[in-house]
């Protein structure tokens, strides 16, 4: 039999409970004093000289802990650190100049100050410096022997990129393995980019990982492998990426890199879905319209259609007025059809064009108007090919006879001078 511990009586249990009060209460009233001391020793140190005490105050300002949230302090006493080469405070001055906080956004004054903690190795700051040089930023102002001397920014890129993936940086590892795919100051060469997509992807940066997936799918730099595209699409999906989520979803229900299977493909999709992602929406309406790993229910999949095209995704705006269109789920509605078909024609789905100047011409939902109507079936003709062109071409011809040559000519410049308009998802 164990021991037992000894009963105490409820008076002397009170009072362990009171004393025990009193030492947190204690404590409490003691924690923000004891704060108040640290923050007073680390201005005097700041104050004084101590750059790592000045980086450590500005980190402060700019959190706002045990001081007023002040992004203008946070650069001052960054700044005073900075000029004593302490290279975390370069990186960070580097930082507001880069973001344009409690300073004015200035990419050239950026890249100055993420040099200076490069040349001492700090790592992000290697990344940030690269990633300006290959995202083109203007560092036209720096002085001769600067950041702006140098012949090529890609080039630049590329090195900065380098040292930092060469200490383990898995975002500098992902941007030179994208530089060597594309050739971008340094020589193609896709199996290399391949193995800095690798490292990148091995330390679970999800963005890696899909790239990776991609080039097993299609073979690009490594040998093709269905499986392995699986296996690393799948571990971007863990992570929670919704375009992951909604791949590996198409790969259950293809049967391709796994066996295939329909509710799996249908539990990952919802995951994209439930994010709120367009692509995941458009993805679980096509499953519960086919009754893929779900029943089928056309009133489910509209819903799921619905929030689809109202984040913008063109395709599901073309499914919800082919559905409008034929009432296919919902009652048939032809201004509703025209609606979602325009939307998605604005966007340049070829068939919603064709299927909204169909609309035009013959008054279906919308007002008629013969120019709006030949405007939309030339830019669906120009967008397809086969017995979708020839279609979208024999409409056009038909709707141009009952144009006037004036009426025409403006079609024609409509069409010319149309480019699409991407909504924002």
């Amino acid at each position: 039999m164990p021991a037992r511990l000894p009963e105490c009586d409820k008076v002397t249990c009170r009072s362990a409970l009171a004393w025990l009060a009193a030492c947190l209460t204690l404590l409490a009233a003691i924690a923000p004093l004891r704060a108040q001391r640290d923050l007073i020793e680390l201005r005097e140190r700041a104050e004084q000289g101590d750059p790592t005490a000045q980086f450590n105050l500005a980190r402060q300002y700019l959190t706002g802990s045990g001081v007023p949230r002040d992004d203008q302090e946070a650069v001052r006493w960054y700044r005073l650190a900075a000029e004593q080469d302490h290279a975390g405070a370069q990186h960070s001055l580097g930082v507001r100049y880069d973001t344009g906080s409690g300073v004015s956004e200035d990419d050239a004054e950026a890249a100055r100050w993420y040099r200076r903690a490069a040349d001492q190795g700090h790592w992000e700051a290697q990344f940030r410096l690269g990633r300006l040089y290959a995202e083109g930023a203007d560092l036209s102002r720096n002085t001769a022997g600067g950041v702006g001397a140098h012949a090529s920014a890609e080039v630049e890129a590329v090195r900065w990129y380098r040292l930092a993936a060469d200490q383990g940086h898995a975002e500098a590892q992902f941007g030179l393995g994208q530089m060597y795919f594309n050739g971008r100051g340094v020589a193609a060469d896709r199996a290399e980019a391949a193995r800095w997509v690798e490292r990148a992807a091995a330390q679970g940066h999800a963005t890696a990982q899909i790239t990776l997936a991609s080039m097993y799918e299609t073979g690009a730099g490594v040998t093709a492998d269905a499986s392995l595209a699986f296996r690393w699409y799948r571990l971007a999906a863990i992570q929670g990426d919704p375009s992951a989520q909604v791949t590996l979803g198409y790969l259950y229900d293809a049967g391709t890199g796994v066996a295939e299977d329909d509710a799996a493909a249908v539990r990952w999709i919802r995951r994209a879905a439930d994010q709120g992602t367009a692509e995941g929406e458009f993805a679980l309406g096509n499953m519960y319209m086919g009754g893929r790993g779900v029943t089928r229910d056309p009133i489910e999949a509209i819903r799921w259609m619905h929030l689809a095209a109202e984040h913008g995704f063109a395709r599901a705006q073309f499914n919800l007025g082919m559905s409008y269109d034929t009432g296919t789920g919902v009652e048939r509605n032809a201004e509703e059809a025209a609606h979602w078909f325009e939307r998605a024609a604005q966007q340049g789905e070829t068939s919603a064009q064709q299927n909204i100047g169909i609309m035009y011409a013959n008054g279906e939902g919308v007002p008629r108007d013969f120019v709006v109507a030949h405007v939309w079936l030339s830019l669906a003709a120009a967008g397809s090919i086969g017995s979708a062109r020839a279609s979208a071409l024999q409409g056009r011809d038909t709707v141009g006879q009952q144009l006037t040559p004036a009426e025409l000519a403006v079609a024609e410049q409509r069409a010319r001078e149309w480019s699409p308009t991407p909504e924002p998802r």
